[in-house]
């Protein structure tokens, strides 16, 4: 149940002094609403020119109350609290598990990391399996992954608008796909240890927002030699990057981002990715409006079963990049 689909190798990681910090696009998200049709089409370009260019953005005015993200993370954090008995009955090697919970010292991806997976949407199909210790964990969480879910939602209509879809374009699918929430925890950096918490890879979906507890995100700029760039931590904004399957339907004009998890020097970190995409078995597909003799389909279709099929079969290898395996 691994959101990972591609990886390099450790001695391709670019060192620390080389990483820099610098604005990523912050779009007001509240306008998307508005009656005025100049300012959402604005709006409409933002995200546009943003997915294309660098495949990232943070939105603010998005409707998420402050308290309802504080609560999701303090859910989060003391789950990695709870004795290790506790976590390790979630533990498994089998990636279609509801639940999975795993760390650095067996996860083949992750460097310094403890993480717990599990499918949110519909709650009432999934919610039963999530952890029911601490006892905040199902309500706190549960209410995050409903408001976030709506966010993802809101976003894809302006994306695919972007795209000239139509933001009906696939409602039905879309409003009937498929939400995994991978919750982790990274120890604080420090002097002796690795900095890397999260090699570098993409993730399967169409939309990633990720919230932080603090800085620790650092995404490939293509804008800038594909240099490392550390994102920035504003208050009350969420973090957007998409997907393998964003760039298969968009038919290679969105391009996927990869991105990594340094450890933070100051504190512990937590983050919290909501992975958005189809029902586990609707295949995606290059969309054939954006198909033609001059633009022919790019990538063979595929579901998000393919994605774990892909995955086990494997396991041994870290190089296991999925959207590689769909290129036509």
């Amino acid at each position: 149940m691994s959101d990972l689909s591609r990886t390099v190798p450790q001695e391709q990681l670019v060192s620390q002094d080389l990483l820099h910090l610098s604005p990523t696009p912050v779009i007001n998200l509240g306008h998307l609403s508005l009656d005025d049709s100049v300012t959402r089409s604005g709006v409409i370009n933002q995200i546009a020119r943003a997915c294309h260019d660098l495949g990232y953005f943070q939105v603010t005015n998005h409707g998420i109350s402050q308290s309802v993200m504080d609560c999701a993370v303090e859910a989060a954090s003391d789950f990695f609290q709870l004795p290790s008995e506790a976590k390790e009955q979630f533990a498994s090697q089998d990636l279609r598990k509801p639940v999975r919970y795993d760390t650095s010292s067996k996860d083949s991806i992750s460097m310094s990391r403890a993480f717990l997976k599990h499918y949110a949407h519909p709650p009432r199909d999934w919610i039963q399996y999530w952890p029911d210790k601490p006892p905040i964990y199902r309500e706190y969480m549960g209410k995050y992954a409903v408001e976030v879910r709506r966010v993802a939602l809101h976003l894809m209509q302006a994306i695919l608008e972007g795209l000239g879809l139509g933001k009906e374009y696939m409602n039905e699918k879309f409003q009937q796909g498929s939400q995994l929430l991978s919750v982790n925890c990274y120890p604080k950096a420090s002097q002796d240890a690795m900095t890397i918490g999260l090699a570098p890879h993409s993730d399967y979906g169409f939309l990633t927002i990720l919230l932080t507890s603090c800085q620790g995100l650092q995404v490939v700029d293509r804008s800038s030699d594909d240099s490392w760039k550390t994102v920035q931590q504003l208050p009350h904004a969420l973090h957007v990057h998409v997907g393998d399957h964003m760039e298969v339907l968009s038919n290679g004009q969105i391009k996927t981002v990869v991105h990594r998890a340094v450890l933070n020097p100051e504190e512990a970190r937590i983050s919290i990715a909501s992975i958005h995409g189809f029902e586990l078995h609707e295949k995606v597909a290059c969309a054939k409006e954006l198909v033609d003799e001059q633009n022919p389909p790019k990538y063979k279709e595929s579901s998000f079963t393919d994605f774990l099929d892909h995955l086990t079969a494997n396991m041994d290898n870290k190089n296991r990049n999925f959207l590689e395996s769909l290129r036509m």
